[in-house]
């Protein structure tokens, strides 16, 4: 199976953990994309979705699947997105799609977050994919030279502007030994809207497409 197949798979397999009745925690991504297509099949079983971008909630309206804003929910059974590196505890790095900081608003609605994605997410230590800083634009030199001083390289992802309104830094040779303690002191620095790292919201669940099919990770 190649990566599109693996990504309909899991997509598929994630309708398992929403709650009839509910609003669905949606995330983003072109992993997402597959879910909400699926979940287009069952939308008169939900009451609704809250996602996390303005893609999402696009994609979502037009299978015509309503679509609740964060602050009119108190809480979600289940959040459903993807991850850009996922370790054996659950740990991820979220926010190639520059959506970070909304996903962890609707990441910390959710009582229970379940992780889609590919063989290829799952790693022993974060850092190799560049982690995703989402900052103030007149933080970036001062944010830049403090990840400079961890041994790391922070580039500003060109032509990218946030829902937010912010930028999105790219962070390089990172290894992330303890993304807990490292989630707490990045978010600290002044002009950090989000780093992204997800380990206070960490999956509880990971579907994880292979070759042989969904393994089910839990955390």
């Amino acid at each position: 199976m190649n990566q599109d197949e693996l990504k309909t798979l899991v997509g598929r397999a994630a309708l398992e953990y929403v709650i009839e009745g509910s609003i669905v925690g949606v995330g983003t991504g072109s992993t997402v994309n597959c879910f909400i297509d699926a979940l287009a099949g069952i939308k008169e079983r939900i009451a609704g979705a809250v996602s996390s971008s303005v893609k999402s909630t696009e994609r979502l309206r037009g299978h015509g699947i309503r679509v609740f804003e964060a602050g009119a929910v108190e809480s979600l059974p289940v959040y459903i997105d993807g991850a850009d590196e996922i370790d054996h505890q659950g740990f991820m790095i979220k926010g190639g799609g520059a959506a970070l900081t909304r996903e962890k608003i609707v990441a910390d609605l959710a009582e229970r977050f379940v992780c889609i994605a590919d063989a290829s997410k799952l790693v022993d230590v974060l850092g190799r994919f560049p982690l995703p800083v989402e900052v103030l634009p007149m933080a970036v030199g001062q944010i830049q030279r403090r990840f400079a001083k961890l041994g790391a390289t922070a580039t500003v992802r060109e032509g990218v502007i946030t829902d937010n309104g912010q930028l999105i830094l790219d962070v390089q040779g990172l290894r992330i030994t303890d993304p807990l303690a490292f989630e707490t002191d990045v978010n600290q620095w002044p002009g950090v809207v989000t780093v992204g790292v997800f380990a206070r919201h960490k999956a509880g669940v990971c579907l994880l497409g292979t070759p042989e099919g969904v393994k089910t990770l839990r955390f």
